[in-house]
């Protein structure tokens, strides 16, 4: 599979948590924190989800706590799926 882009995670995120006016996903958004994003642990939970459905990439509970913006966790994926490739 190919290497998830920044707009793919984006779109991925919009679906899970939707847009209201406490989440920020427009701009340069790799290295904010979700928290800066007015992103929560259960969205965040949902998203990872979806990677996993999406893209068969299954990211332990452990290893979302570490991966605090968006550009860690597109990293983690990519690399995953090109250790799978």
């Amino acid at each position: 599979m190919n290497a998830m882009t920044i707009d793919q995670l984006v779109d991925l995120m919009r679906t899970c948590a939707g847009e209201d006016e406490t989440t920020q996903l427009d701009g340069d958004i790799a290295n904010r924190t979700f928290a800066e994003l007015g992103y929560d642990s259960l969205a965040l939970l949902e998203t990872t989800a979806l990677v996993k459905r999406e893209y068969g990439v299954t990211i332990s509970d452990d290893t979302i706590g570490e991966l605090a913006t968006p550009g860690a966790l597109l990293d983690h994926v990519n690399a995953a799926l090109a250790a799978a490739a």
